[in-house]
């Protein structure tokens, strides 16, 4: 089973991206993070055509937004929480009906936090070390995950080789001290395993972003891995392979992400 998130940052302005990321990753899961596309505008018969019968998808206008493509059926868990009483369309997870047994699958979009990384100045940081807050609560009430994938756009690079430099970034958020430490727990409060630092060591440089605002990306490589596969202990023996298409970044109108995936045997 392949699983792959992309924040795609507008679905329908990268729709036609997906044919290559099909074509590179084939995968059988495909999440998606910042579709900013209200539900009734979603376009549902054109992402069918690339080969996914399943779709579930959670939008609003201009922002947000998650979706699920699949080629296996799935159920919508219908009962997850509205994080921070928001209703912004961050999280959607399914029951997935996988090879050996039902998968859960849970995409999420953590908020960024804006610029400045101080909870009393900056509301968007306060609501982003809340929102991970909530979700560590919630995998801590449930107990050890079983059975389940976690993707998606978590918005930290929590390690030191997950950004260009530690020490440049230890203010910037996405990689602060308070930000690395909420993500730690958030992992360790279900006992999930960081898949791509299962195939990467962790002291291998691993981006997923690299900024609109850098002239030439490639060339100035300062990345961060912003974009995270978890999977329950249980799934750690199946692990085959991972893939970060780094090639994407240079696609005509990319998103600042690209897309990441993970084979499982589940």
């Amino acid at each position: 089973m392949r699983v792959a998130t992309w924040n795609i940052n507008s679905v329908r302005l990268r729709r036609p991206l997906l044919a290559e990321l099909v074509k590179a990753l084939d995968p059988d899961v495909l999440c998606l993070q910042e579709t900013k596309c209200p539900d009734e505008f979603f376009p549902l018969e054109d992402l069918r055509a690339f080969g996914f019968p399943h779709i579930a998808h959670k939008g609003m206008k201009g922002y947000n937004g998650v979706a699920i493509l699949s080629r296996l059926p799935f159920e919508v868990r219908d009962e997850d929480p509205d994080w921070c009483s928001k209703g912004d369309c961050r999280h959607l997870g399914v029951t997935l009906d996988a090879p050996g047994g039902a998968v859960e699958l849970h995409d999420f979009y953590v908020p960024a936090g804006g610029d400045a990384p101080n909870r009393e100045a900056n509301p968007k940081f306060a609501h982003k070390l809340d929102f991970v807050a909530e979700a560590t609560a919630w995998c801590a009430a449930r107990g050890e995950a079983r059975r389940s994938v976690l993707v998606g756009d978590l918005n930290i690079a929590p390690l030191e080789h997950d950004v260009w430099s530690h020490k440049a970034m230890l203010d910037v958020v996405s990689h602060t001290p308070v930000e690395v430490e909420a993500l730690g727990a958030w992992q360790r409060s279900g006992a999930w395993h960081d898949a791509l630092r299962h195939f990467v060591p962790a002291d291998q440089k691993l981006y997923t972003w690299w900024s609109y605002r850098a002239r030439d990306w490639e060339a100035s490589d300062r990345g961060r891995r912003l974009d995270h596969v978890w999977v329950s202990q249980d799934l750690i023996g199946g692990l085959v392979r991972h893939a970060v298409l780094k090639p994407a970044r240079s696609w005509p109108q990319a998103s600042d992400h690209v897309p990441v995936m993970v084979e499982i045997a589940p």
